[in-house]
């Protein structure tokens, strides 16, 4: 049926995270029909097309291909804002990597682009459509913990400073549109909004810890040179959900070893989520009989590197004709995170511009049925 006739999808940015996006996407998510990827390095995508039995293509192939409907954008996070809107204005629905523009008003203007074209324009994490967020999401709605009134989350991980990068690595671990709160801490947010809707407000910190390093990195071209940190390395915030619930959220890449994750507490338990940066971590229980307790998956996929589901999801979403789950959150996200910053710079409460719903809850056996996916 036309309604399950595979979207013709390219890549862009064939560097590291597009491995996953690739070996699923070719092999694990048949609404995808992946033709071809590109890169600035031609090595790359050349390494890429081999890899995976597709085509190595330039951007300017894939942007003036009239075929091909979705593009997957993985280039570096100061690039994502150049790339999805060149796609956009060549017709094409786009999913980019986190965050899904270096700054909030790029994203908003690309939402908007994309929406007065008729186009989907969304973005990762898609963790949250993985067992354990999928399975919280069910017991939260069945009310195992009665009603949700509060959540932590707490990202402690160390980017090991400067003494591992290079000079274009420094652009994804220090940069302004890198580093942790928007890099890692995109998951922790996405999250959060998956199980708890919208956020209204949300006050916090953001602080440049040291700044001014220099390159240990005996590989790197500039070792020695001075490096300097532009991202926020350290930050905490307080959020205020449009549904009351109220959460904590600290993120620095500063230390690490930790156990991260995230706890949302209800009127009757709580639920421990691991790091939300996986699929398929370990969820436990503890109410007023005791615990904590594992709890068994309602959801059997994702508990892999389930990378590109969201992909597989928009595609669905496209010959639905409804709105993916992916289109709303990214932007709301990458707006809180930057409400964090702006509230500590500014003194004050930063109120959300956006609204985002919670998105649907995605049906066991979601991936193997295709009725299923429609929804």
């Amino acid at each position: 049926m036309e309604k399950f006739k595979p979207v013709k999808t390219a890549l862009i940015g064939s560097g590291m995270i597009s491995g996953i996006y690739l070996e699923n996407g070719t092999k694990n998510l048949k609404i995808l029909d992946v033709c071809g990827c590109s890169d600035l390095i031609p090595e790359r995508s050349a390494k890429r097309a081999e890899e995976f039995g597709i085509r190595q293509m330039t951007n300017e192939e894939i942007l003036s291909d009239p075929s091909i409907e979705l593009i997957i954008n993985t280039t570096y996070p100061t690039a994502h804002y150049d790339v999805a809107k060149a796609a956009l204005e060549a017709g094409k629905h786009v999913y980019t990597e986190k965050m899904i523009a270096p700054s909030f008003e790029q994203a908003r203007e690309l939402r908007d682009l994309a929406r007065s074209k008729g186009l989907f324009y969304c973005g990762a994490p898609d963790t949250f459509m993985g067992a354990t967020f999928q399975t919280a999401r069910q017991l939260i709605d069945g009310g195992l913990i009665g009603t949700p009134v509060a959540a932590t989350a707490i990202l402690a991980r160390s980017y090991h400073h400067e003494r591992y990068y290079t000079g274009d690595e420094k652009r994804f671990a220090f940069c302004p549109s890198g580093g942790v709160l928007y890099d890692m801490g995109s998951y922790y947010l996405t999250a959060l909004v998956s199980l708890l809707g919208g956020i209204q407000e949300v006050c916090g910190f953001a602080q440049i810890r040291d700044p001014h390093r220099v390159y240990q990195n005996p590989d790197s071209p500039h070792y020695g040179e001075p490096m300097e940190v532009e991202s926020w390395n350290n930050a905490a915030g307080t959020l205020r959900f449009e549904n009351g619930v109220l959460a904590t959220l600290m993120t620095t890449s500063e230390s690490g070893g930790f156990e991260n994750g995230l706890t949302i507490y209800g009127t009757n338990g709580r639920l421990t989520l691991g790091d939300p940066n996986e699929y398929g971590v370990p969820l436990t229980l503890t109410n007023k009989l005791g615990g904590p307790i594992e709890l068994p998956m309602t959801h059997a996929y994702g508990n892999g590197n389930f990378r590109c589901i969201g992909v597989a999801e928009m595609a669905y979403a496209i010959r639905a004709g409804r709105v993916p789950r992916t289109e709303e959150m990214p932007v709301h996200v990458l707006e809180a995170a930057q409400g964090i910053w702006s509230s500590g710079e500014a003194g004050t409460f930063y109120k959300m511009t956006t609204k985002c719903s919670r998105p649907a809850p995605l049906p066991a056996g979601y991936t193997e049925n295709p009725e299923l996916s429609l929804r």
